[in-house]
């Protein structure tokens, strides 16, 4: 039988209840998830929680084990791994966005930089992010690349469990809005090398930063 809108409405609430708890560091890296516990915890019943568990598997944020189901561990190899991944995606919707922005995506890139450029260097580590990921989507959505979007989706869900930003790191923000206006120039200009060339540096001054906070953590 098919679910009801309510009984699809409460399963989504549970995923995203599940998942931010993750993100948040709720459930701390390497713990188990209990489902009788999970449960309690969002008060409702396992069944739910066992679908929810089941997605954020697919999602890769949880595996199972010899003890159940457990939330993926934080490594500096998997940092390397997903910025690896996330410079190829970028760099690659960058190019796009080089070779399809409209009118609307400058105004959309124009606006988002001159917003970020607002925020001092004092400014809350989420509101350097929130401004951050709204320009680098704005690039995506320029690059008319859906697949390219999905996959970055993806990465960026795991970077998110990774909480410190790498935007606080001292004299990173101003270096970064220079970095969002050498990229935003290239791809109106149609340049998609120096717009691949730009996302690249970018994105590998990122990693080099994330790798340091992990290291002095």
């Amino acid at each position: 039988m098919a679910k009801s809108g309510e009984g699809r409405s409460r399963d989504l609430w549970v995923y995203e209840r599940i998942k931010h708890g993750i993100l948040d560091g709720t459930f701390e890296p390497g713990s188990t998830l209990i489902e009788t516990a999970v449960a309690e915890w969002c008060q409702v019943s396992r069944t739910p929680v066992r679908e929810a568990l089941s997605r954020l598997e697919q999602d890769g944020l949880v595996i199972r084990n010899e003890k159940g189901v457990g939330v993926r561990e934080r490594t500096p190899d998997e940092i390397l791994d997903l910025y690896d991944t996330r410079i190829s995606l970028e760099v690659t919707a960058a190019r796009f966005a080089a070779q399809r922005w409209t009118q609307m995506d400058q105004i959309r890139l124009e606006r988002l930089s001159a917003t970020a450029a607002e925020l001092p260097e004092s400014a809350s580590p989420v509101a350097m992010a929130a401004a951050n990921r709204d320009f680098h989507r704005a690039v995506w959505v320029a690059s008319r690349n859906q697949a390219v979007i999905d996959l970055l989706d993806r990465v960026n869900l795991h970077l998110m469990r990774y909480p410190m930003t790498t935007l606080k790191y001292p004299g990173r923000w101003p270096q970064s809005l220079v970095e969002h206006r050498e990229l935003l120039d290239a791809i109106v200009a149609g340049d998609q090398e120096r717009a691949m060339r730009a996302s690249e540096h970018h994105f590998t001054a990122a990693r080099a930063i994330r790798l340091e906070l992990w290291a002095d953590e």
